[in-house]
C-alpha cells in the first residue's frame, strides 16, 4: 500500500501590503520525489479552495532556471487551486503517514496562529506520524502544545528560515515573527547552516529544513523514514 501524505499549505496571500503565499520549490521539488516515491497527497489549506502562490517565486524559479519548478507550475495547477479545508482532516491522522508544510511567508501569518493546524500536529505527532515543514514552514510548530501540556518543540532538535536569511531579503520588519527567534524562546534546540545552503534536521519523526534549497533533500528524508 502507498504511502499518504498531508501536504498543508497557506491561504494568506501576498499582496501590496503584506508578504505571504507558499514557495513554488518548497511544494514543486517535495511533489516529485513523492510522486517518485509513489505516494499519495491530499492538498489541504485553512480555508480550502486556492492556495495563493508567492508571484516572487515564480521569478526567481524563472531566474535560477529551475525548470522543474516551472514544470510544476504549468501542469499542476490544480494542486493549489482545489485545496480542501483544514477542517476536514482533524481526527483523520490514521489515514495518513506524514503531514508536511512548505514554507513561504504565508504560513507564519495564518498556520502559525490556526488552532485546527495545531491541533492536528499535536493528533499527527501523538500518533507516530512524521511531522514536517521546510523554511518558513516551521512556524506552524510555534504554537503546538501536546497533551501533557509542553509544547511540540521544546528540546527538538529543528530547522527552519534563519535571521540572517529574513535581513538578507529585507524582511525582519515584516513578518510577525522571526522563525529562529520564537522557536528558540519556545525551547527548541534551533539548528542552522549557512544562508541559503540546503540543511535538514531530524530529531525522530520530526523532519525539518532550513530554506529552499533544502525542500528536495527534506522530502528525500520524509521518504527514507517512511520507508
Amino acid at each position: 500500500m502507498s504511502k499518504k501524505v498531508l501536504v498543508v499549505l497557506t491561504s494568506h496571500p501576498h499582496t501590496d501590503d503584506s508578504l505571504g503565499g507558499w514557495f513554488l520549490p518548497e511544494l514543486a521539488h517535495p511533489y516529485n520525489v513523492f510522486k517518485k516515491a509513489g505516494y499519495e497527497m491530499t492538498f489541504a489549506s485553512p480555508k480550502g479552495g486556492e492556495a495563493p502562490l508567492d508571484s516572487w517565486s515564480i521569478e526567481l524559479s524563472t531566474q535560477g532556471k529551475d525548470g522543474e519548478s516551472l514544470e510544476f507550475l504549468e501542469k499542476n495547477e490544480h494542486v493549489w487551486k482545489n485545496t480542501t479545508a483544514l477542517s476536514e482532516f482533524t481526527g483523520k491522522s490514521g489515514e495518513y503517514d506524514a503531514i508536511f508544510y512548505p514554507g513561504g511567508h504565508g504560513p507564519i501569518f495564518d498556520l502559525a496562529v490556526d488552532e485546527i493546524s495545531q491541533k492536528l500536529i499535536a493528533e499527527f505527532w501523538e500518533a507516530g506520524k512524521v511531522v514536517s515543514a521546510v523554511c518558513h514552514g516551521p512556524g506552524v510548530f510555534v504554537n503546538v502544545i501536546l497533551s501533557n501540556g509542553k509544547y511540540l518543540v521544546l528540546e527538538k532538535r529543528l530547522t527552519g528560515y534563519t535571521n540572517s536569511e529574513e535581513a538578507a531579503i529585507d524582511a525582519t520588519d515584516k513578518v510577525p515573527f522571526l522563525l529562529e527567534d520564537v522557536l528558540s524562546a519556545k525551547g527548541a534546540l534551533f539548528q542552522r547552516a549557512g544562508d541559503y545552503e540546503p540543511h535538514v534536521v531530524k530529531d525522530g519523526k520530526l523532519i525539518t529544513g532550513q530554506n529552499p534549497p533544502s525542500a528536495k533533500p527534506l522530502a528525500e528524508a520524509i521518504v527514507e523514514a517512511l520507508n
